[in-house]
């Protein structure tokens, strides 16, 4: 999260394969304003709630959550109406294949705000290449997990707190 640094102040986290809530808990305790978090498992969406639950009771500033009990791509494939979300952590099942198809869907939606930044965990050892389209902004090694650190593709700006894309170079 330290690298994160300002940008989780009053920010939108979107958590996908959230498992048990962990890095929307520490989101939410970073100064998040809201996290929704998605979760397969219904167990384990159960879990999630209430370490989310816990970590909005004492977070420093007030904050919500959402959980929705559903698979990854029939998620993203839904779209999103609300406000779009400024930071992303995706963490698929590593032998999943879910990642490349996760970055597609969540750049053809309306998910994500102007500058959002989109957090991939994956092994260390397996080297993951982005769609067309998106920018690597960072890579990071920790132990035998990689993050890959991305920008989305630039027709997709909007979203809550963001600049609409300009279509008059003239205005």
């Amino acid at each position: 999260m330290n690298m994160l640094g300002s940008r989780l102040e009053g920010c939108r986290w979107l958590d996908l394969c959230s498992g048990s809530g962990i890095m929307g808990c520490e989101a939410l305790l970073h100064g998040a304003a809201a996290v929704v978090a998605v979760e397969r498992d219904a167990k384990t969406a159960a879990v999630c709630s209430e370490n989310l639950s816990i970590a909005v009771e004492s977070a420093p500033q007030p904050c919500g959550f959402e959980v929705i009990r559903q698979d990854l791509a029939s998620c993203l494939r839904r779209g999103w109406t609300p406000q779009g979300f400024d930071l992303v952590y995706i963490d698929p099942p590593y032998a999943s294949g879910l990642l490349t198809n996760a970055l597609t869907l969540l750049s053809e939606g309306t998910w994500l705000n102007q500058d959002a930044l989109v957090i991939c965990e994956h092994p260390a050892d397996a080297s993951i290449e982005p769609p067309q389209g998106w920018t690597i902004k960072d890579r990071r090694r920790y132990g035998i997990s990689g993050l890959l650190l991305l920008n989305p593709p630039e027709r997709h700006l909007g979203g809550t707190g963001s600049m609409p894309p300009r279509t008059d170079p003239a205005a």
